[in-house]
């Protein structure tokens, strides 16, 4: 049975703002996730439908705390709580924040796609 954890996920990512470890299991990827600031994700989703994630995601926040923004309302997660975010959200996370979550690895990847070409887009301004 494939597994893994913080410290064997096979790709890691420093944005500054956060430090993410990932691997993929069985169509998911799971997703190691620690926040150094607070961040607003909003500008990386910019060109998506509505401007917003089109991934599902199933997590549980370690410490600190996410709000997920969907056009009608906001939910708020902080340590202990396990949550689902249906696509059609914008990510805000706390200093401090740490999450494990689980997305389907096509759906991330496709969103990650434009998340890509929105930091390079900030990067070379």
């Amino acid at each position: 049975m494939p597994k893994t954890s913080k410290q064997t996920a096979t790709r890691v990512e420093d944005m500054g703002v956060m430090e993410g470890r990932y691997a993929e299991l069985g169509g998911y990827t799971a997703a190691f996730e620690t926040f150094h600031e607070h961040a607003d994700a909003a500008p990386l989703f910019a060109g998506l439908p509505d401007d917003r994630c089109q991934s599902p995601h199933w997590g549980y926040v370690i410490s600190g705390q996410v709000t997920f923004r969907y056009a009608d309302h906001d939910e708020v997660y902080a340590a202990g709580d396990a949550y689902y975010a249906p696509p059609g959200h914008i990510p805000v996370v706390e200093a401090g924040t740490e999450v494990v979550e689980f997305s389907p690895t096509a759906e991330y990847g496709r969103t990650m796609e434009a998340v890509a070409r929105n930091l390079a887009a900030v990067a070379s301004t």
